[in-house]
């Protein structure tokens, strides 16, 4: 019989990193023999960011969440509430007909809603950003009042849940030590989501960035330390790709600083690959990271990295001075001194870049992916017995 896997998400309409890494990891399971539901909270007919296998089931329980936004702070709540009470009649509908033997969440508010339904699968929660900005409580505390005591108690509430999981996943050994009050975690980097032959000549005056823009990903940090890249080397441009919240503030920013000429914004692209190849570095300016997708993805078209070292995922990324440059956290003088670093030294640059190429080979989906399966074979026999 089949093990029958489904996924938990609120919905797939951002090309960034979370949505790839759960799309990739549903269409290899349906590729090696797997059954793989897709649940989404609030698709609502929108296109998802990437290719869904035939073979994956893709369920949308047409849940609008943004309609809260709409109204006051009471109001909101009410909202809040009808849509929770409606979610989870449609959810346990949904686990009653499919009968999965794995249930998945990506720590969203799904997760308080599986842990309560005895539906007879083994629940298991996936991060994909460190344990402090989880379900990004961070921006309702910062904003004071009522958000903060709501986001106080949300926090208790999911941490509450998130310890009665049969398993919860973290991406690095840094984030799982600080879920240390839950005795079930267990460590699963993020795959490469292609295989390529091609390598860049890393021959071209091009940098590149590819980042959702919002306040994550510390573009002040970056344009600032490009203003100095520029001062040492105006014949280089960082192409930029991306989309997001903060697109206009970054595009004003980079106005304010007279950088139009040589920090360049561009759509997400389809074949992001070929962006790379095109690339001599790429570049990372994050405040914070789960496990960034972009480094994997860079550095196995042969491109070397240069990246804050961050919490979390950089450093187990990049291995520093071999085939990347880990950068002192927030440091924009000595981010840009290691981006000239790699501008001026051909040599190291492409010696990190071949480096990068064969050292990114132990995050291959072939071999992260065995992980996930042996986790779903140990936690349904630690059920059965």
């Amino acid at each position: 019989m089949l093990m029958h896997i489904l996924y938990i998400y609120p919905e797939f309409t951002i090309k960034g990193g979370a949505d790839k890494v759960i799309i990739e990891k549903a269409n290899y399971l349906a590729r090696h023999g797997y059954q793989v539901t897709l649940v989404t909270e609030a698709q609502l007919g929108r296109k998802l960011s990437f290719p869904l296998d035939e073979a994956v089931c893709h369920i949308d329980m047409g849940l609008d969440f943004n309609r809260q936004y709409r109204h006051g702070l009471l109001l909101r709540a009410f909202t809040y509430f009808v849509l929770i009470r409606q979610y989870k009649k449609r959810l346990r509908r949904v686990l009653q007909g499919r009968k999965p033997d794995i249930v998945a969440s990506a720590i969203g508010r799904s997760i308080d809603l599986i842990t309560e339904m005895k539906d007879g699968s083994v629940k298991i929660g996936e991060a994909h950003t460190v344990k402090a900005n989880v379900r990004s409580f961070y921006l309702m505390e910062q904003k004071g009042g009522f958000y903060w005591l709501g986001a106080k108690f949300m926090k208790k509430k999911t941490y509450g849940h998130v310890a009665r999981l049969d398993a919860l996943v973290l991406l690095t050994p840094e984030d799982a030590r600080s879920w240390s009050e839950v005795g079930h975690t267990f460590v699963i980097p993020n795959a490469v989501p292609f295989n390529t032959s091609r390598c860049s000549s890393l021959d071209r005056k091009q940098a590149i960035m590819v980042a959702r823009y919002n306040d994550a990903k510390g573009f002040d940090y970056m344009i600032a330390a490009w203003q100095l890249v520029h001062r040492r080397h105006p014949d280089w441009v960082l192409n930029v790709f991306g989309s997001g919240e903060m697109h206009d503030q970054v595009a004003q920013w980079i106005q304010e600083k007279g950088l139009e000429g040589t920090i360049l914004m561009h759509d997400p692209v389809e074949n992001i690959v070929d962006e790379y190849l095109q690339s001599s570095l790429c570049v990372m300016s994050s405040r914070y990271e789960g496990f960034p997708m972009v480094l994997l993805e860079a550095m196995a078209c042969g491109v070397p990295c240069v990246a804050f070292d961050c919490p979390h995922g950089p450093r187990n990324i990049i291995r520093h001075e071999e085939d990347g440059l880990l950068v002192d956290y927030l440091n924009v003088e000595a981010l840009a001194d290691s981006i000239c670093r790699l501008i001026e030294n051909d040599d190291l640059r492409r010696q990190m870049g071949a480096k990068a190429k064969t050292n990114i080979r132990r995050f291959s989906q072939e071999a992260v992916m065995k992980q996930w399966e042996d986790l779903f074979e140990h936690l349904l026999k630690s059920r059965r017995a």
